[in-house]
């Protein structure tokens, strides 16, 4: 095999992990539907029983440093595989215990886990392999799966729901469309154990010659000798001889920084858009229940074309000309549903607000923050550093997710002046926010190894 064939063939089965976060994530969406029926849930409870996942999320991430530092990314990405594996068998089950609701939570929780550990891994693992002048692209095949595995589960949740009466739906439906996960979840397991481990991490292991025949296999050997130098130098310089202080001004703003970006990908409000899409389509613009699903349908053909696009522009055109564009059309997909909501002109314009949103997203904020995280933390610090960011993520999609159906269904939210629309105008206030912290804190990393990325800190 050659090198290209075999760095895509890593990267594919790597990426698998964002399709399970993408598949494990949007489950939730065709399914909450009827499960919120079957276990007569109010709103709070709706928040927590969806949300609860994230609570996993931001504890996977915060022990996946650790894991990555400890066994590596590769193994921890196994780890992942398997809580993936156990969350799709347990969450159809829950009838078989006592309390219902908190069985599902608990599987839930653990698929979170999981989502939590692969979400810092694998983008991470991706880009420590990746050539710097297509590490842009192949890290965003890891975004370019979850939008895969949103896609492939609202066909899924699709077809399965149409497959079985409403009744039939609320009593067992909902079940098999956790269960469909398996499949992808058996199939990332088995292949993981295809991939090599992490050149870096190997490094950092001080197993250099193990490093050095991965980056062979992937790079060329002249382009390898000279990226394993980089790599030794950037871990012996004079700093890194002693213990990292990550509470140093200089180390604390570069996690920071990083941290900010991560956290306002979920301000977008992303999430709430995807995980409550069947709720958004059927109450805010006025769709029929039998056509919620379908539209979740369109809404993810959306995420994947424009997430393509990004996958080939990001290291043509570089990471902060995309946020800004993308940050320019979120706004103008939130603009254009806020007004016809608040105009009480539900209908066409409203949707193509929705799309419009859905498409910047992807094309900006969705791949773009995943590579700049992959590349913007020196070596020393990558683990740690990464996994404080994505916990600041998942913590900030906790907090969207369980606060966004008591936003929508509060009184202020649907009275005049607001007539539903007042989240999407909070969205838009942490979108112009992005805008600012991209001009004046974010560097443009294209076509820079990670050891250049490195230097431009110090």
């Amino acid at each position: 095999m050659n090198k290209g064939a075999y760095l895509l063939l890593i990267t594919a089965i790597s990426a698998l992990g964002g399709l399970l976060f993408g598949y494990d994530t949007g489950v939730i969406n065709g399914a909450q539907y009827f499960l919120s029926q079957y276990f007569e849930l109010d709103p709070a409870l709706k928040g927590w029983v969806v949300g609860s996942a994230l609570i996993g999320c931001l504890v996977g991430a915060l022990i996946a440093g650790v894991l990555s530092i400890v066994i590596g990314r590769k193994s921890s990405l196994i780890i992942s595989a398997l809580l993936f594996t156990l969350s799709a068998w347990g969450s159809g089950l829950p009838d078989i215990f006592p309390e219902t609701v908190t069985v599902l939570v608990i599987f839930r929780i653990i698929g979170g886990l999981g989502i939590g550990i692969a979400s810092m891994n694998a983008p991470m693992y991706i880009a420590e392999i990746a050539p710097s002048h297509i590490r842009g692209k192949m890290v965003t095949y890891y975004q370019l799966a979850i939008v895969i595995g949103f896609f492939v589960v609202f066909l899924a949740t699709y077809f399965i729901g149409n497959s079985l009466s409403e009744a039939e739906n609320i009593e067992f439906g909902w079940r098999r469309m956790f269960w469909s996960e398996l499949v992808p979840s058996g199939l990332f397991l088995v292949l993981l154990f295809l991939v090599p481990k992490s050149p870096r991490w190997l490094a950092i292991k001080g197993r250099d010659e193990e490093a050095l025949g991965i980056l062979t296999k992937v790079h060329g050997e002249e382009h390898a000798q000279q990226e394993i130098a980089e790599i030794k130098a950037s871990l012996q310089t004079k700093e890194d001889k002693v213990k990292v202080n990550y509470f140093s001004k200089a180390i604390l703003a570069i996690i920071i920084i990083g941290t900010a970006l991560s956290v306002l990908q979920q301000f977008t409000g992303i999430n709430a858009v995807l995980y409550y899409g069947a709720d958004i389509f059927e109450k805010a613009l006025g769709f029929g229940k039998e056509d919620v699903l379908a539209q979740q349908i369109l809404l993810a053909f959306v995420n994947l074309v424009f997430t393509i696009v990004a996958m080939v522009t990001v290291d043509k055109y570089g990471r902060k000309p995309l946020l800004y564009i993308g940050s320019v059309g979120m706004i103008i997909g939130f603009l254009l549903l806020g007004i016809s909501l608040q105009q009480e002109a539900v209908g066409l314009v409203s949707l193509i607000g929705v799309l419009v949103f859905i498409g910047a997203f992807a094309l900006s904020m969705g791949p773009v923050v995943w590579v700049i995280l992959s590349e913007m933390f020196p070596n020393k610090i990558r683990s740690v550093a990464m996994a404080i960011a994505v916990a600041g993520q998942w913590a900030a999609n906790y907090l969207v997710s369980q606060t966004f159906p008591i936003v929508m269904e509060s009184e202020t939210n649907n009275t005049a002046p607001w007539n539903g629309s007042m989240p999407y105008f909070i969205f838009i206030a942490f979108i112009l926010v992005i805008i600012f912290i991209t001009f004046k804190f974010i560097p443009e990393t294209k076509g820079k190894t990670l050891e250049e990325i490195e230097a431009f800190w110090e």
